[in-house]
């Protein structure tokens, strides 16, 4: 079927603009981007050692001492950001599942957030996450779920 002038018109509108918005974004201003190391506002350290051309990366993540447990192990992650070519402050979120050492408690925690960079150029990750803990029933469902806030900044 054949496209009218205006939708031809609008398509047109539409290719020129993305291509205008990623021209905006210079390659020296094309920051967060997740690989790499990072830390948060309490001490844990999370790896992102692999980052897809899709946004997808994996690595793992490492609680610090405010979370008391050394039962913990560095536990694997998964997650998404948002192309950083096409904003400046791209969106992400990952997912831990919890190793525990001698344990058969299962944990995971989901974190969802955004990405910026300050005027100095340091990049900080703002996130909410949700951290579950399985429950014996839904009696004990009330309180299974627990939710909090992180800052990440770069390890360099």
């Amino acid at each position: 079927m054949p496209r009218s002038p205006a939708a031809m018109g609008s398509s047109a509108f539409a290719l020129a603009l993305a291509l205008a918005l990623t021209a905006c974004v210079t390659p020296a201003e094309r920051k967060c981007l997740l690989s790499g190391s990072w830390r948060s506002d309490t001490g844990c350290r999370m790896v992102v050692s692999v980052l897809s051309k899709d946004g997808r990366f994996s690595g793992s993540y490492l609680p610090g001492p405010a979370a008391g447990n050394s039962e913990i192990l560095t536990s694997p992650l998964e997650g998404s950001q948002q192309d950083a070519r096409l904003v400046p402050h791209p969106t992400f979120s990952f997912i831990v599942h919890w190793q525990l050492r001698d344990s058969d408690t299962t944990r995971m925690t989901a974190f969802l957030g955004q990405c910026y960079t300050g005027t100095n150029g340091e990049e900080t990750l703002h996130a909410l996450w949700l951290l579950r803990e399985a429950a014996d029933s839904p009696a004990e469902d009330w309180k299974a779920t627990r939710v909090g806030t992180s800052i990440f900044t770069r390890i360099k």
